[in-house]
């Protein structure tokens, strides 16, 4: 055991003024930024009519986005810790706010996958500044535990708020609304952040080596494309290209950080259990929730029926748990332990993922909503308690870094959520046999997707039609299942890993034993 001491600072810091205001608006930014990651989906029909992309414009204007964030957020992390937290945030704020405008207006495919990337750069730039600068805002050790609460719910509650949002601004307005509601958010941020965030830098950061930005960029993002690809369209030479290059970068990466003097990311602090085992269930909190709110929401409009309005609030009881768990987080953790804290919540989510497996076309709705309950306060719970671990156990100046590691863990967490599970889903989907009578054409495209299936359903007579649509969702709900399964033994597993690695972790006063 080795403990990291969080010397006090003096008493007027600890009640510093305005900081639960600073925070509010902090939060509501990392809200915006993990709405913005989901409210497009539900967007992309009047999108698509509108500025008429092809089939492989499409998917890079719904991907671009997470790729790019995932491929800055350490170097973002660095750089806050080097030029200042609050000023890297207030310049992310602008940005973001001024890109908004880019994807409203947005004129052509081309134009808009340019806008979607620019606004994964400023994303990248919010979110390990938030979490880094609650670290200065809260020097109190309990106070920080609930302010992280507060962060963390806001995060895990973004996207199943996201499909709420969206759904309701397209049912009044037209679809480039879903991106102008990030600009009064983002001038409230820069007006409130100007007087009461306090800057925050590491004192002595060392260049900003842009070799090692290279490498982290290529490499996240030639690994989550990969996963996506292959998860969407099946192995194939550039995708396996793309991930061998990614995973290749990303070694280069890590080696390069042990030999440099002051490395982007300081490698040494996977060195402790406590640390590297939080990293680890903060990803896979995240990926057994974003697997199942994703196909949830698939399974409760393509295959009950509902609409993309009444769908989202369906999933509301997760974005409900994730809140109410994230806020009570920190004070389960000092009372029983961080341990048993994360395992019960890792293991809540699997059960909740195991029970995910017995439910059918018919099933009513409380049932569901009971079972996406369970999984919000499991990932409210555990996600919370881990970026609490992350954040307190390294020193103050490294505080953006650590931010971003956690951060990274979220996006690459919902990327293999979606693609690891999406994989099962979609191989076992696209097996199932087409009714006698159905062109092959038509079949061809129902056996793309559910989606596709409806869509293709509305050319054949209504019996024919009827019965497409019955075995592409009998075909969905097994695939469905078989992944629940696979997501539960996955998050069970992690539960038991969590255990060990977590255990003697502390959350004192000033101080955390690693």
């Amino acid at each position: 055991m080795s403990s990291v001491e969080q010397h006090p600072e003096p008493p007027t810091e600890l009640r510093r003024p305005g900081r639960w205001v600073a925070l509010a608006v902090l939060v509501l930014a990392v809200l915006l930024v993990a709405v913005d990651a989901t409210v497009l989906g539900l967007a992309t029909p009047f999108l698509s009519e509108d500025l008429e992309p092809t089939g492989t414009q499409l998917l890079w204007i719904g991907d671009v986005y997470s790729f790019v964030i995932a491929g800055l957020l350490v170097s973002m992390g660095s750089l806050g810790d080097r030029i200042g937290r609050k000023k890297l945030l207030l310049c992310g704020a602008t940005a973001f706010g001024a890109v908004s405008v880019l994807n409203a207006y947005a004129s052509s495919p081309e134009m808009m996958i340019l806008a979607r990337a620019l606004l994964g750069v400023a994303g990248a730039t919010l979110m390990p500044s938030t979490l880094a600068l609650i670290r200065n805002l809260f020097h109190d050790a309990r106070e920080r535990s609930l302010a992280i609460g507060i962060w963390g719910a806001m995060a895990s509650a973004g996207a199943a708020v996201g499909p709420v949002v969206g759904g309701f601004l397209l049912e009044h307005f037209w679809w480039g609304s879903v991106f102008l509601i990030n600009l009064p958010v983002m001038a409230v941020l820069v007006v409130v952040g100007i007087k009461l965030i306090p800057e925050s830098k590491n004192p002595a950061p060392g260049p900003w080596d842009m070799v090692s930005v290279g490498l982290s960029l290529v490499g996240m993002i030639g690994v989550v494309y990969a996963i996506k690809e292959l998860a969407a369209n099946g192995g194939s030479w550039p995708v396996a290209l793309a991930g061998v290059g990614g995973v290749g970068a990303l070694v280069w990466f890590v080696r390069r950080q042990f030999r440099l003097p002051a490395p982007l990311l300081d490698m040494r602090l996977f060195h402790h259990r406590g640390f590297s085992g939080a990293v680890l269930a903060d990803l896979l909190t995240i990926l057994g929730l974003s697997g199942l709110v994703f196909f949830l929401s698939q399974f409760l409009q393509l295959v009950q029926g509902r609409g993309p309005l009444e769908a989202g609030l369906a999933e509301l009881p997760a974005a409900i748990g994730a809140v109410t768990a994230g806020l009570l987080a920190g004070a389960a953790a000092r009372r029983f332990s961080v341990w048993s804290v994360v395992t019960g919540g890792l293991a809540a989510i699997g059960l909740a993922l195991a029970a995910v497996a017995a439910i059918h076309k018919d099933t009513a709705y409380p049932l569901i909503g009971a079972l996406l309950l369970v999984v919000g306060v499991g990932a409210g719970l555990a996600f919370t308690v881990t970026s609490d671990v992350i954040l307190s156990s390294v020193p103050k100046e490294h505080a953006g870094s650590a931010s971003a590691v956690s951060e990274t863990a979220y996006e690459l967490g919902a990327a293999l959520g979606i693609a690891l599970l999406g994989s099962i889903v979609t191989g076992v989907y696209q097996d199932f046999a087409t009714p006698p009578g159905v062109p092959a054409p038509t079949s061809s495209a129902a056996h793309e997707s559910l989606g596709g299936a409806v869509e293709a359903a509305k050319t054949l007579t209504e019996q024919q039609g009827t019965a497409l649509v019955s075995a592409a969702q009998d075909a969905f709900l097994e695939g469905l299942r078989l992944a629940a399964g696979v997501g539960a033994a996955v998050l069970l597993a992690t539960a038991v890993a969590a255990w060990f690695l977590l255990r003697g972790q502390e959350l004192e006063e000033g101080i955390v034993h690693a």
